[in-house]
């Protein structure tokens, strides 16, 4: 790899022992995966992710940032781990778009979202089989593609104000064309073997 990459990511100081781990672990393992140096600044909540001298995937240094993101962003690290792969993928909403520097919006959105004892936010994931995480002021949706534009068009749903019920009824249509998408990769393969 000829040049070298490097991002920067802001996440909460209450979350950098979570990215560092027992014993440094979790950072540990990140830079394992992806072949990269995670560098935090405790104090500030600076974290720079950086190629190194075994990268040999440039899309390797994306992953660490990905994963650095959403841990950042609430998730643990474990559901971060799932970035690893590439057929999936984070997002994060910004609530701050639409609620301004309103806290009693932002409070309102985020109790839309999650829902009274988190059952919202329990039946996003169980439909789109997509991991959410209500954070700050943000929303960070990881998963595959399908799973997480289904995940995303819900969420944005109940920000515009559509009724929770109109929103577990987008989700039960969409839930068989997730199914159907994950099932479909054994089609081609089984077409070849006859």
């Amino acid at each position: 790899m000829s040049a070298n990459q490097e991002f920067f990511v802001k996440i909460a100081k209450n979350r950098i022992a979570v990215l560092i781990g027992p014993n440094g672990e979790t950072k540990s393992l990140i830079e394992r995966k992806t072949n990269s140096k995670i560098d935090i600044n405790s104090k500030e909540g600076d974290v720079t992710i950086s190629s190194t001298s075994k990268t040999t995937d440039p899309l390797s240094i994306w992953t660490a940032k990905d994963i650095v993101t959403a841990i950042g962003r609430g998730f643990s690290p474990e559901k971060t781990y799932s970035l690893l792969n590439e057929e999936i993928m984070l997002e994060v909403i910004d609530l701050s778009i639409f609620c301004g520097k309103s806290k009693s919006k932002l409070l309102r959105l985020k109790g839309r979202i999650i829902g009274e004892k988190g059952k919202t936010r329990r039946m996003i994931e169980e439909l789109t089989e997509a991991y959410i995480s209500v954070f700050g002021h943000t929303v960070g949706i990881i998963g595959e593609q399908l799973s997480l534009e289904t995940a995303k068009k819900a969420i944005m749903m109940l920000i515009k104000g559509s009724q929770h019920s109109s929103v577990y009824k987008f989700l039960g249509r969409k839930r068989d064309k997730i199914k159907k998408t994950k099932f479909s990769i054994w089609k081609p393969f089984q077409l070849e073997e006859e």
